[in-house]
């Protein structure tokens, strides 16, 4: 039912203040009010984000590029971020992450999905997501940022890796941006390079800008390889930004000499593979488990039959966050350990380095 028209609640989401007062002062819920408000329009909340699809097009073989205009509730969202999408699927609520490719003044904003074999929530999206359908997604996160003092941008994109660096490319340019940028992107097949119209149009008008693709699982008469040093010989540039699974990230910064900014979008591989006994505390749920120190916590915890909140189980979406109380935890990605109490941590990328206590 649709009470409201969309462009109508787009501009509630200001006088809906005094509400979120009322909530905020426990006078009153927000359940309530929220479904109050979808009942008006399905769009329609206090501070939860909902968007339209304005607009579908297919922008690689395997990957289809959504148009959506969100509801007054998307707050400071840039190109290059991340947001969660939201779907309930045979009364499962599924999540995953997608990055923005473009955000625009009036709450319009671009994700682009790429197909995974057998993924449930990305073939839904992709096969029966309609033109005027209403979906929920998170806010948007994420750290990578243009390098604004940098006299020469690499940015290097394996598979769907490409798209929180298309974002931030497009706005680079926009602004004015003159050093030479070279974007790099490692693709399997020919039909999998995406944008590819779009990033040819704009090395014509960009002189500044080089595309180049590279092919890893085409012929052999046709391969051009994984990254490698050779790849980057000869690059007039002293920053890099790399996003892709986390083995093509981990190689990029082998590989690159200067600073470098990155983001895997896949779960990191662990640094132990045979873990010791541990105790694990969820303080919360009143429970105890053993555990082991090789595992993430998020798994442990499943395994005990909790539900934690979680999204990407990658460690970027944040959805997991959870408060350490006790104990000490190590960062599957990189090795580092944490121990100070009330620090915040990712499940799904920390492991118990020893018995610990968390606010789960």
């Amino acid at each position: 039912m649709r009470l409201l028209p969309f462009v109508l609640v787009r501009w509630l989401a200001r006088p809906l203040a005094p509400l979120r007062a009322l909530v905020a002062g426990q006078w009153l819920r927000v359940s309530e009010v929220d479904g109050v408000l979808a009942w008006l329009h399905p769009a329609l909340r206090l501070n939860r984000v909902f968007a339209r699809v304005e607009g579908r097009s297919w922008v690689a073989e395997d990957m289809l590029a959504l148009r959506l205009r969100c509801n007054g509730n998307a707050h400071g969202w840039q190109a290059g971020q991340h947001v969660q999408v939201f779907l309930t699927l045979d009364g499962v609520r599924h999540s995953r992450s997608y990055s923005l490719t473009r955000v625009a003044p009036d709450g319009y904003v671009e994700l682009a999905i790429r197909r995974q074999p057998g993924g449930r929530l990305s073939n839904q999206l992709l096969d029966h997501l309609s033109i005027g359908d209403v979906i929920e997604l998170g806010q948007a996160q994420g750290d990578l940022q243009w390098p604004e003092q940098a006299q020469g941008v690499l940015l290097l994109a394996a598979g769907s890796g490409v798209t929180p660096l298309l974002g931030l490319l497009r706005e680079a340019l926009a602004r004015g941006i003159t050093a030479p940028i070279t974007l790099l992107h490692y693709v399997r097949e020919h039909g999998q390079r995406a944008f590819v119209d779009e990033l040819q149009q704009l090395m014509t008008h960009y002189p500044n800008l080089i595309v180049r693709w590279a092919l890893t699982g085409a012929s052999e008469r046709e391969r051009d390889g994984r990254l490698s040093a050779c790849h980057l010989e000869g690059l007039t540039a002293d920053h890099a930004l790399a996003c892709g699974p986390a083995g093509f990230v981990q190689r990029a910064t082998q590989l690159w000499p200067g600073a470098l900014q990155s983001e895997a979008f896949t779960a990191p591989t662990r640094t132990s593979a045979v873990g010791s006994s541990v105790q694990l505390r969820f303080a919360r749920s009143r429970q105890q488990a053993q555990g082991d120190s090789a595992r993430s916590l998020l798994e442990q915890a499943e395994d005990a039959g909790l539900r934690p909140a979680h999204g990407c189980r990658q460690g970027i979406c944040a959805s997991c966050t959870c408060t350490l109380l006790t104990g000490t935890v190590r960062d599957l990605r990189n090795g580092a350990l944490f121990s100070e109490p009330g620090q915040p941590i990712r499940l799904c990328i920390s492991a118990p380095h020893a018995d610990v206590e968390i606010d789960l």
